[in-house]
């Protein structure tokens, strides 16, 4: 796990702990419903924050005879609990705490505090918006930032980054709604932004959770890595050609390979260990995230041999 992704949620931890309690001040103080729904939405990123950091250092943990490839994919458990969170706490708790307020409006009491706390908060959340933002430009590469997304084997770093333009265009959707109410005098324009923010927030654990869901269950490498790994090994002096070439991420800095691969027939046993070697350490040079190969013996017209050497 990089340490700027780290940063990153540390960053968004500090500027969310922050933003909550002096949202939950202002919503006590001036009975604001959208105020409150986004007292609750900065509450639970940093709790989603908290998760991700641990998520991380259990990640971290070395491999065992019960996990013998580690524990990388914990950031993929914990990233989809932060999904799970945004969805049932923040988007229900958001939602509920609408309808109410527009079924039992009440009036705002000095609105004032509430333009102040959410201008500090929208710096507050850009900042930290900015931070991601940055990060994730550093690792996306050539890519547009759609496709890095959905490409992205590290959840945490758009995980924070989904949060905190959620965070924004929810705080825009709080000034509107207290905005209308105060102008108009019908609160339930504080109610109805509290909705939208609720909303925003399920639409967001939605992309995460799909997102997510596919790391869980276990996505291969990019085609860039397979196409490279290919050629490295079908270069290779001893090598006829790969018949079967698969690959699996254990975690964002962690991928396992398998492949089928002819031999020449002239090579014996010394040497197609001796090849076995060469290769390894030409994949592992050329993409230093692949950490575990297994390379079976197979010739590409004939069925399995009984051969079968791993490195």
């Amino acid at each position: 796990m990089a340490a700027s992704n780290t940063k990153v949620i540390f960053a968004a931890l500090a500027g969310n702990t922050a933003i909550a309690v002096t949202k939950l001040f202002a919503a006590f103080v001036t009975g604001s419903s959208a105020m409150l729904s986004e007292g609750i939405h900065s509450l639970v990123d940093t709790g989603n924050q908290g998760l991700l950091l641990y998520g991380i250092r259990r990640a971290k943990r070395p491999p065992n005879p019960q996990y013998p490839f580690g524990y990388g994919k914990e950031i993929y458990f914990w990233s989809f609990m932060v999904a799970i969170a945004i969805f049932a706490v923040g988007a229900g708790v958001s939602i509920y705490e609408g309808i109410d307020h527009i079924l039992h409006p009440e009036h705002m009491s000095d609105p004032l505090i509430n333009y102040i706390v959410l201008g500090a908060a929208l710096l507050f959340e850009g900042f930290s918006w900015t931070v991601a933002f940055r990060e994730f430009g550093k690792i996306k590469g050539k890519l547009s930032y759609i496709e890095a997304i959905r490409r992205g084997k590290d959840p945490s770093m758009f995980v924070v980054l989904f949060e905190d333009s959620a965070a924004i265009v929810g705080l825009l959707v709080a000034l509107l709604g207290i905005g209308l109410a105060q102008m108009t005098g019908i609160p339930w324009f504080d109610g109805a932004a509290s909705i939208v923010i609720g909303l925003i927030l399920a639409f967001t654990a939605l992309l995460l959770a799909t997102e997510t869901k596919s790391l869980l269950i276990g996505e291969s490498a990019s085609q860039e890595i397979l196409t490279g790994i290919r050629q490295i090994v079908s270069q290779d002096r001893g090598v006829v050609g790969v018949k079967e070439l698969l690959t699996l991420h254990m975690g964002p800095d962690f991928i396992l390979v398998t492949m089928a691969v002819d031999f020449r027939d002239a090579l014996d046993a010394p040497s197609i260990e001796e090849t076995i070697a060469r290769i390894d350490r030409a994949i592992k040079r050329d993409y230093p995230e692949v950490k575990k190969i297994f390379i079976e013996a197979e010739s590409l017209n004939a069925p399995k041999h009984e051969a079968n050497a791993h490195a």
